[in-house]
């Protein structure tokens, strides 16, 4: 079954990076994957609809206008059954908690372990099935 992935992240090299090491799943018809520059964008994304269903949104914390922790509150409060990873190159404690306190399903440091991400992917298309 072919599962999406939303990307949030307003800096344009972290869809090529998702590509390039997504370029197997999505050939494989794995994944589907769906990019947002902003927080705003994400909402009206899943305002008019992802297909295939939508597994997961991995999101950046730190972007102009409304942050990622904005976005996953507002995530959580219109589609609470999606899990929301955040992504950041700021690992503190502060963020890690506030991303916790919000729903948060993780909480991922760039540079991005991709293995590790892959294998987190793996288990949520898992459930999808």
């Amino acid at each position: 079954m072919t599962v999406s992935i939303l990307i949030v992240d307003d800096e344009a090299d972290v869809a090529e990076l998702f590509r390039q090491h997504f370029r197997r799943e999505v050939r494989q018809g794995l994944y589907v994957l769906h990019f947002a520059d902003s927080a705003e964008e994400a909402l009206q994304m899943l305002a008019d609809g992802i297909r295939p269903q939508l597994i997961v949104i991995l999101s950046d914390i730190n972007m102009p206008g409304t942050d990622g922790l904005s976005l996953l509150r507002e995530v959580k409060k219109l589609r609470p059954e999606i899990p929301v990873m955040m992504v950041t190159a700021y690992g503190d404690d502060e963020r890690r908690r506030l991303a916790g306190e919000h729903g948060a399903a993780e909480f991922v440091t760039k540079p991005v372990d991709f293995a590790f991400l892959k294998t987190q992917l793996r288990d949520l298309s898992d459930v999808a099935d």
